[in-house]
């Protein structure tokens, strides 16, 4: 079994506890003051497992399973897990840092690892089509453009409840890992941008 499935799954089933068992959600979530007081520092992890609602697990997880697999086969199994684990990490750092005294701050979710995943992808197919809604192609380096973009607006307008940021952190590792730790990718990226026709 793809280990992608694999935490597709497992994100799946703790959500699912979380909204039955609300103790459990507030153990998971980010909330920058038990890290700062009780050294939870597995919560830098956790927030990654549960989601606010179905939509939110459903939108994250679906994307997670056509994009991790990518990353998937470029690290393999264990490489998959590492990168997923430290996309987590490094996409949430910046929002914890900022918060880090702010005992109304909570966080959740898996988009920032997703984020990752999404746009290791766009390094290794930059012209290849994503399907918006299923119907709407856009070249994976103009949805690149259009998000980066989008998220930047978002999160200095700050009037949702998206952690925006953590989005982007999230899509700067997923690239910058695979730039650096894929053998020849940097002169692949380059090399297909250069040639959308192929």
């Amino acid at each position: 079994m793809p280990m992608t499935l694999i935490v597709v799954a497992i994100t799946v089933v703790v959500s699912y506890l979380a909204w039955q068992k609300p103790t459990l959600m507030s153990r998971l979530i980010l909330w920058p003051p038990a890290i700062n007081r009780s050294r939870q520092y597995d919560r830098l992890v956790s927030y990654g497992f549960v989601h606010a609602d179905g939509m939110h697990l459903f939108f994250n997880m679906f994307t997670l399973y056509f994009f991790g697999r990518v990353v998937e086969q470029l690290f393999g199994a264990l490489g998959f897990v590492a990168f997923y684990l430290a996309a987590l990490v490094v996409s949430i750092l910046p929002t914890y840092l900022s918060h880090r005294n702010d005992s109304s701050y909570r966080s959740l979710g898996a988009s920032g690892a997703v984020s990752a995943c999404l746009f290791a992808f766009i390094v290794v197919a930059p012209w290849d089509k994503i399907y918006l809604y299923g119907a709407l192609g856009i070249p994976a380096i103009i949805y690149a453009v259009l998000y980066v973009a989008y998220s930047i607006w978002m999160d200095r307008r700050g009037q949702d409840n998206v952690n925006h940021s953590a989005h982007l952190w999230g899509a700067a590792f997923g690239m910058l890992a695979v730039l650096v730790a894929v053998p020849g990718a940097p002169a692949h990226f380059l090399r297909v941008l250069a040639h959308p026709g192929g």
